[in-house]
């Protein structure tokens, strides 16, 4: 089980945000409410390759774009290995438009950093059970709904040097939950501000919605047209 090498020692964000004792293994979550549409993990072959919800693999369409997927690792808010592979998927319209961002982005000698895409539901399902009630609950999707996560229509992601391949400043960084994650956030340096609102442009421009206290989070237009998937990530075709 990931982390049980960790022993008794704690980070300050696993005790903050009650996630010490995340499970990882155990019986699999039913689903969503009965009203969300939904596939399951053993319903993944439903999805044909002319389906427009069917998931495709974000570096399939553009190798120029990079991944630094922080939840196969332990570097993200609950310290705990939550991927079993570093792979990012969006369904099919929103992978698209991912690439198209992509290539406006390489004509400004930029290019995307992936942190993450497609969220498997069971995923979902445990940081919710996992986060104690209060305000931090607001930074995790409620299961019973599903989040454009599960459905393939959110990203997470940043901006790095073509040239270097190093991240460009930002105002804050990745799942970061102060004011300087949010995006009218005007406390940050003037390049820092200046490539959030790129990042933006980049993604505004084909179909996606940023988040507000977020920088990094955007929502492709219609998500709600696409269902709830727990399909997890070695099973997609």
């Amino acid at each position: 089980m990931a982390g049980e090498g960790r022993g008794i020692v704690l980070s300050r964000r696993e005790v903050a945000f009650g996630l010490a004792a995340l499970p990882l293994l155990g019986c699999a979550p039913v689903g969503p409410d009965s009203n969300v549409p939904f596939i399951p993990a053993n319903a993944a072959a439903s999805l044909k390759r002319d389906d427009p919800k069917r998931l495709v693999e974000l570096v399939t369409l553009d190798p120029a774009i990079k991944l630094d997927m922080r939840y196969a690792t332990a570097n993200n808010f609950t310290g705990r290995v939550l991927y079993d592979e570093a792979r990012a998927f969006l369904a099919a319209p929103a992978a698209q438009a991912v690439a198209r961002a992509s290539k406006a982005a390489q004509a400004d000698g930029l290019g995307l950093t992936i942190y993450d895409a497609y969220r498997p539901w069971r995923i979902t399902k445990k940081l919710w059970d996992a986060t104690p009630v209060g305000p931090k609950k607001e930074y995790v999707a409620n299961p019973k709904n599903g989040s454009k996560h599960n459905r393939g229509c959110a990203v997470d992601l940043t901006l790095h040097d073509l040239r270097t391949g190093a991240l460009v400043e930002m105002p804050s960084e990745f799942d970061d939950f102060s004011e300087k994650a949010h995006r009218d956030y005007m406390g940050a340096s003037p390049a820092a501000i200046a490539n959030r609102a790129r990042l933006a442009s980049y993604l505004e421009a084909v179909g996606f919605v940023g988040l507000s206290n977020e920088w990094w989070h955007f929502d492709f237009k219609g998500w709600e047209a696409f269902p709830v998937m727990d399909i997890p990530f070695h099973a997609i075709q």
